[in-house]
């Protein structure tokens, strides 16, 4: 832990960014010790890549700030100034070559040469050192493709310290891991801290800030808000200076909040596809938000899938209010009255380089259409209204979708199911990657449309997600619905009951 005599290893002051029209930083100050790990956060826009971007070089700074590494200002300029400063950032998109070796990767740019060839032999012996101090399960002549992103990742580590990095940012680095990796990389993490590395960690999950973080700098709307050492972080503190507010009203529901729902609207009944989910049965009603638990491989997003069409399943009945439904596709499942809002929006949702009302109009596009001719207001305006309801965050609904948060893209894509007039809304992870206030923003939709009577499958691996919006969870475990927790009976949801169901030891 750093002390107060010591001299921060990084310092950043007065450091400002204008882009046309948009004032992205406004007098942001940062400073991070060796030794220790300093957690930024912020919600989206909130200026953290930016400034991330003018400490790697990718961006300069508006005139007046400073940077000083280890007490001495330092221009950083371009990429190649902020390497030899000491500086690397392992972005969420991992920057290797596939096609190359693990050495080929980290001599990247930098390659070793002998009698007008690439030294491939010392490239190798050279980078040996490193790789056994971070204890990697590879070789320096492994090819990268072959690896796993949790060692893909080891490698752009391997890079960083190869080429003297004292200064390590970690961009959000868990997205893509599994819970043995990200155990993993969290030892690597405070093996690196021990060394005196200063490490600058980006994530929007607050359970790993509270395991890693020795203390907490927030930006908010590109500006700097404050630094919270380790006995001051909680996540109530967090989210008051990411948002401006505190957690009162964060979750749409109270726990013990009880609702009354209207008349069943989905029917499941013994639906099974003979291997990953087992035969289950449930009802959901008009008004009802109703969670699915477990832990990962519970089958909860496969029996999403029977439901909605996408997968076909071997036995089993589904009902949409009292009538039988035989669904053999997404796209009939839609007609039907149920949609699905997949837990990966730019993979399986979004058509990132279209504009936004472009994606909110695909799925009813054909009501737009009269003799053959597109009428492109009528969509513009449906869009427009999508996105006062919705309240997306962007200039207007012509941008392309890409170039927005992932808030803003989930509620661009939600937009787009809401627009079909469904009956059953299942949603897979609906928060997943979005920041807090853009998770408020979510849940205070999921809320409201409850409120007009919709039915709502909300699957979720956030324990405190669960608890605080649904009415009902049903829990799963290799494929089998094995517990209810809530209900009118009993309406205290809690994440013990939850997860005994889960682990297979509740009485």
């Amino acid at each position: 832990m750093p002390h107060d005599s010591q001299t921060p290893l990084l310092e950043m002051h007065g450091i400002s960014k204008t882009f046309p029209g948009v004032k992205a930083l406004q007098n942001v100050q940062l400073a991070a010790y060796g030794g220790e790990v300093l957690a930024l956060m912020g919600e989206n826009g909130a200026g953290k890549s930016t400034l991330m971007k003018i400490l790697s070089g990718a961006y300069v700074a508006d005139p007046g700030g400073e940077i000083r590494i280890a007490g001495t200002p330092t221009r950083i300029g371009s990429p190649s100034a902020a390497q030899a400063a000491g500086i690397a950032i392992i972005y969420q998109e991992l920057a290797l070559a596939p096609n190359l070796t693990v050495a080929e990767n980290i001599y990247l740019g930098s390659e070793l040469g002998r009698h007008g060839m690439i030294d491939r032999v010392t490239m190798r012996e050279a980078c040996r050192p490193v790789l056994e101090r971070l204890g990697a399960p590879f070789k320096p002549e492994t090819l990268v493709s072959t690896l796993s992103v949790a060692e893909q990742q080891m490698v752009e580590i391997a890079r960083a310290l190869h080429r003297h990095a004292r200064i390590l940012v970690l961009d959000e680095p868990t997205t893509a891991l599994s819970a043995r990796e990200t155990d993993r990389l969290f030892a690597l993490i405070r093996q690196l801290r021990e060394e005196g590395i200063a490490l600058i960690y980006i994530s929007h999950r607050m359970a790993e800030i509270d395991e890693l973080a020795d203390r907490v700098a927030v930006l908010r709307d590109g500006a700097y808000i404050g630094t919270l050492e380790k006995e001051d972080v909680s996540s109530a503190a967090i989210v008051r200076m990411m948002v401006g507010r505190d957690l009162s009203g964060f979750y749409t529901k109270k726990r013990g909040e009880t609702h009354e729902f209207g008349t069943p609207v989905l029917e499941v009944e013994g639906l099974t596809d003979g291997y990953r989910v087992k035969p289950c049965s449930f009802t959901l009603h008009h008004g009802e938000v109703l969670g699915i638990a477990g832990l990962v491989g519970a089958g909860r997003t496969e029996l999403a899938r029977l439901i909605y069409g996408a997968d076909p399943h071997l036995k089993g009945v589904i009902k949409l209010e009292g009538k039988t439904l035989n669904l053999r596709s997404p796209r009939e499942g839609l007609d039907a009255g149920i949609a699905y809002l997949t837990e990966d929006r730019k993979a399986l949702g979004l058509f990132l380089d279209m504009s936004c009302a472009g994606n909110l109009n695909l799925g009813v596009i054909g009501r737009d259409a009269h003799s053959g001719v597109l009428d492109r207001a009528r969509g513009r305006s449906r869009a427009a209204n999508a996105f006062s309801a919705l309240k997306v965050r962007a200039a207007n609904s012509l941008v392309s979708v890409g170039g927005l948060s992932g808030g803003n893209q989930q509620k661009v894509l939600l937009g787009r199911l809401l627009e079909t007039g469904p009956k059953v809304l299942i949603l897979d992870e609906p928060t997943r990657g979005v920041d807090i206030g853009a998770k408020s923003e979510i849940y205070r939709i999921i809320g409201d449309l409850a409120a007009k009577g919709l039915g709502i499958i909300v699957i979720s691996s956030e324990m405190p997600e669960i608890v605080g919006v649904c009415d009902r969870v049903l829990v799963m475990r290799e494929g089998v619905i094995t517990g209810e927790v809530g209900g009118p009976s009993k309406p205290e949801i809690t994440q013990e009951a939850i997860m005994a169901y889960a682990a297979g030891i509740a009485a």
